[in-house]
């Protein structure tokens, strides 16, 4: 195996909320992406407040620079309080 990452594969079926309503993500795992017909608006007053600067995905792995910054402040060496 050389160095490289393999892409993971996705065990989610995509689906849109509007043409599917009947979707049951008991019965299996699904990964909602709206279609054009049925995307949320976002052009109200709380959604211009909002500023978006990366598209976030369920079948990514996430970093692990902040767990390991959180994880060194909560087990570093315990010092004497006087």
């Amino acid at each position: 195996m050389s160095g490289d990452l393999l892409e993971t594969l996705s065990v989610a079926r995509l689906y849109c909320p509007g043409c599917e309503p009947s979707a049951d993500p008991v019965r299996e795992i699904l990964d909602v992406r709206w279609c054009a017909a049925h995307c949320p608006k976002t052009d109200g007053i709380e959604d211009k407040k909002v500023i978006v600067h990366a598209y976030l995905s369920s079948s990514v792995e996430a970093g692990g620079a902040p767990n390991r910054a959180v994880c060194d402040l909560l087990h570093r060496k315990k010092t004497r309080r006087r």
